[in-house]
């Protein structure tokens, strides 16, 4: 009897160490030791053994990468961390200002900040979660906050690991990375594309993101994919790795394929110069990048720099300057979005840049086409700026055509364009940015504003009703049937079948989906209505911290914008939103017919905690009051009111001594009665809300953060509430509400046919409650 037949489990087993191991050292180590044939031959030796033994076979075996059934479509799956966006540097000045930035969070010189830089590369950003060694889910990055499951299609890549390697593996690991294609790879799949007739991709990106998202696993096998990581987003237990450099190092040990090129620096200067040796063989890679990601080594510094709404404080990505072309400009049109800004976008004779085909490109605004000079035949040189948004960067010859000339009065709607200047706030004063933007002051009445904001309105992120396309939305607004977002829910059925390329069936699809939107989530419900400034994220805090919908009719900027992840220009552009009489008209009529939830959640204790009088007097500007100054005045005095009469007496209650200058910049301000008045609707705006810093205690005996540092998982269907309702409850109670089980969980909340989340809990010896016992916990928090 043969070795294989007495003992094929110990055979099995040796293959699929063989075949992990060869799979390591080609992905992770670039030190092959199978040959192709070689390697083909054990698969098909473990394949014939587990084909004779099926009980034998094991999720993780190198045999179960290829197996799933085509799939109808991909499940959503929220991320635990958020899949953030870096913000860019193009520039060695702004290698420098981030530098700067990140030592002074940190009180330290820049020259003394360790990095780490490695290429960033570009293809399809993904997430991969691990739990007890073995690979359990995979998603695309998505929105940031949700992505796709493709699980399925990421197992088959020989450069992920379905079970991690060595011994110290953590019960829970979440590793991120880009999917890339290698240009070798690329040209192999489109040349035999060609060959069938099929379509051709544009570039190894494109390529890499659609083969991620084929229903039928198979074909994703079929296609040349590497895996890269480039972050441990979440490890349980803590292994206690200190900077990211030894975090990447001990992903390579686990299976993980590494940048090769990454490589830990101090200061900016040197940061700069591995920017600039990186693009010197960008070419020679054999793979596209895009720029280099720079991160702050020490992940203690990390943790304590933080994130702001969209991207980390201790991370930026260095972004090269991308290919250019030369072809010739035919028209520059004025495109009308849904803020009424007026976009010229520049038709061009189509030439290939950076491997895809361009025919139009972006002029941003009247100053560039100012500074361009342009004219129609003008010769152009056309860059993708970021290797993604085509843009003329220069006039290379000149031509005698018409002068492009930027409109004075909307070509859509006949009204004036106006130029608007933009400000920043730094230090809590408003600083003009450069340039200008210029917009038509049509708003809803301008046909093309009109189409835009009910094009976003219906979208996924926001409202998400099917059906509804930008066709069908351009025939309603020329119809006049459509005049404002509120005129979308009183379609008539009756008059939708009767559209040419609409049926009885379309119809009635589009009208159950436009009555099945109700009771949205109100964060979601405000970036549906597309205030400018006020992005999804922004749009979540500002509704989980007003908690009704009616609190948006009247909350002033200067509150709105303590709250963090909420900057000023969103706050200031979602208080002149609700000023207009016609946006609080339409929105109420929204909420009559009950789009929105309704349902009064109380203020979150995010903005209670947010709310301090030092920050109020900062806002107010006054000259020689820095931020000391007002700490001092919130120690000194019980409110704004009290302040103000203070200042208005000449601070004849000798409270705090202050400077000449703070005196007469305090007086100066304070004497203006339209100031005067301001603050003290927005002090009697903290009371009502119940916020006011002399509420604090009250607040927090009111019950708002009991549940503080706990953290929650809710399975399962909930029968007497709502998810989203469940979630609202332990949020006003402080906890934190997570979509996985782990060791930090507190409790776990289970519905009717939970998932495995429950029997993780009860592993973990995890408190498991149900609707009754959890409302017994959250007591009368929505009260």
């Amino acid at each position: 009897m043969s070795k294989s037949d007495s003992q094929p489990l110990e055979e099995i087993t040796q293959l699929r160490a063989a075949l992990d191991e060869a799979n390591y050292r080609y992905y992770v180590l670039d030190d092959p030791t199978l040959t192709d044939a070689d390697y083909d031959r054990q698969l098909q030796r473990l394949q014939q053994l587990e084909a004779s033994h099926p009980e034998l076979i094991t999720s993780d075996s190198p045999t179960q990468r290829v197996g799933a059934a085509p799939a109808d479509g991909f499940p959503s799956v929220a991320h635990a961390i958020p899949m953030l966006s870096l913000d860019n540097a193009f520039s060695r000045e702004d290698i420098h200002a981030f530098a700067e930035r990140v030592a002074e969070r940190l009180e330290c010189s820049a020259d003394e900040v360790e990095f780490t830089c490695e290429p960033k590369l570009d293809g399809a950003a993904v997430s991969l979660v691990f739990e007890q060694g073995v690979l359990v889910s995979g998603a695309t990055r998505g929105d940031g906050r949700t992505g796709e499951g493709i699980t399925s299609n990421l197992r088959t890549l020989r450069s992920v690991p379905l079970k991690l390697m060595g011994k110290n593996v953590p019960e829970l690991l979440e590793v991120r990375g880009e999917v890339i294609m290698r240009h070798a790879g690329f040209e192999a799949l489109n040349e035999r594309a060609r060959e069938e007739g099929s379509k051709v991709f544009a570039n190894p990106r494109n390529a890499a993101a659609g083969s991620l998202r084929q229903l039928d696993p198979r074909i994703t096998a079929k296609r040349p994919l590497e895996f890269h990581a480039y972050q441990a987003a979440r490890l349980e237990p803590d292994l206690g790795d200190t900077t990211h450099s030894e975090l990447m190092a001990r992903l390579s040990t686990l299976g993980f394929r590494a940048s090769a090129e990454l490589k830990v620096v101090k200061g900016p200067q040197a940061v700069a110069d591995y920017c600039e040796q990186l693009g010197e063989k960008r070419d020679a890679l054999g793979f596209d990048i895009d720029g280099v990601v720079i991160k702050v080594n020490d992940l203690r510094y990390q943790r304590e720099l933080g994130f702001v709404a969209r991207a980390p404080r201790w991370a930026v990505a260095f972004k090269y300057p991308a290919q250019e072309e030369v072809t010739t400009l035919n028209d520059v049109e004025f495109q009308v979005g849904r803020t009424g800004a007026i976009t010229p976008v520049a038709r061009l004779e189509p030439v290939t840049v950076a491997g895809v085909t361009v025919s139009n490109a972006t002029l941003h605004n009247a100053d560039e086409i100012e500074r361009l000079s342009l004219r129609k035949g003008d010769l152009v040189s056309v860059r993708r700026a970021g290797d993604v948004i085509p843009q003329i960067v220069s006039v290379v010859k000149k031509n005698n055509g018409d002068k492009i000339v930027f409109p004075t009065i909307c070509e859509i709607c006949g009204s004036n364009i106006e130029k608007v200047i933009l400000y920043k706030k730094l230090k809590n004063k408003k600083i003009p940015k450069p340039g200008a933007a210029y917009r038509c002051v049509g708003k809803l009445v301008c046909p093309a504003q009109l189409v835009e904001t009910i094009k976003h309105h219906v979208s996924r992120n926001a409202i998400d009703i099917e059906g509804v396309g930008v066709s069908l939305i351009k025939k309603l607004v020329d119809d006049h049937k459509l005049n404002n977002l509120s005129d979308l829910y009183l379609l008539d059925e009756c008059y939708l079948k009767d559209l040419p390329g609409y049926g009885e069936l379309s119809a009635k699809n589009i009208k159950f989906s436009l009555d099945s939107a109700r009771n949205i989530e109100l964060g979601r419900f405000i970036f549906s209505l597309g205030i400018p400034n006020v992005g999804a994220e922004a749009s979540r805090v500002i509704g989980e911290s007003l908690g009704y919908v009616k609190r948006c009719f009247y909350i002033y900027p200067e509150i709105l914008s303590l709250v963090p992840d909420v900057g000023w220009s969103a706050a200031e552009s979602f208080y002149e939103f609700f000023k207009d009489s016609h946006n609080i008209e339409d929105v109420k009529k929204l909420v009559s017919m009950g789009v929105p939830d309704n349902k009064d959640y109380g203020v979150s204790s995010e903005l209670a905690s947010s709310v301090r009088m030092s920050k109020i007097i900062s806002q107010m500007e006054f000259d020689g009051v820095a931020s000391g100054t007002a700490s001092k005045i919130e120690a000194a005095y019980d409110s704004i009111s009290d302040f103000f009469e203070d200042a208005r007496s000449c601070f004849s209650s000798n409270k705090i001594r202050f400077s000449k200058k703070a005196v007469v910049g305090i007086a100066s301000k304070v004497e203006d009665e339209g100031f005067y008045q301001k603050y003290l609707e927005i002090e009697k705006q903290l009371i009502e809300l119940g916020v006011h810093w002399t509420q604090a205690l009250a607040f927090s005996e009111k019950g708002s953060q009991p549940l503080k540092d706990q953290i929650w998982v809710i399975t399962g269907t909930l029968v007497n509430l709502t998810r989203d309702e469940a979630k609202k409850k332990l949020q006003m109670g402080g906890a934190k509400v997570s979509s996985s089980v782990s060791s930090k969980t507190s409790f776990v909340l289970v519905g009717d046919n939970p998932g495995s989340k429950k029997d993780k809990a009860e592993k973990l010896g995890i408190e498991v409650v149900d609707e009754k016992r959890f409302q017994e916990i959250v007591g009368g928090l929505s009260d």
